[in-house]
């Protein structure tokens, strides 16, 4: 009898726990945790903008497609500023390039970095293999679709945000 007792409690825990959601790249997972300083050394965490849409932005200012984009992504976050928000973590090696590019963008969003280029522990944290990738996530940091841009992200924002 005790026996099946135990068998049913590890049975029990066993599915309890692979139901669970775990920090992670997919789909699905929530996203990790990322706390860098921004150009003024303000530590800012990803996890403080939760409770609404938020896309995480990789980037960095030697990468061309990624400066191409940033228009179009201040276009998407002006469509939507109540509902979506933007966290940009730059993977450039030299800071007074990263400020100066931050500051010519004139973005309104956080932008952080560690300034460790390939090295940064996000790299690894997220499995970025090239740039730009993104990461969108939902209000609880559960990641809803990764490198999505253009259109399809624009698409995706719009079906997300109306259907609240």
């Amino acid at each position: 009898m005790k026996k099946s007792y135990l068998v049913i409690i590890f049975t029990f825990f066993t599915l309890y726990n692979s139901n669970a959601q775990s920090v992670g790249t997919e789909v699905g997972d929530i996203a990790p945790e990322i706390d860098l300083p921004d150009t003024k050394g303000n530590t800012i965490a990803l996890s403080s903008l939760r409770g609404g849409l938020v896309l995480v932005d990789f980037w960095a200012t030697w990468c061309g497609p990624c400066l191409k984009e940033q228009p179009e992504l201040l276009k998407l976050y002006n469509t939507y500023p109540d509902q979506l928000s933007i966290y940009g973590v730059s993977l450039d090696n030299k800071k007074p390039n990263w400020v100066a590019m931050v500051a010519k963008l004139k973005q309104p969003w956080p932008q952080v970095s560690d300034i460790k280029y390939w090295s940064s522990p996000v790299v690894g944290d997220y499995m970025i293999q090239a740039l730009p990738f993104n990461v969108l996530v939902d209000k609880n940091g559960v990641i809803l679709a990764k490198n999505i841009h253009g259109n399809a992200l624009n698409e995706l924002v719009k079906s997300l945000v109306t259907t609240k």
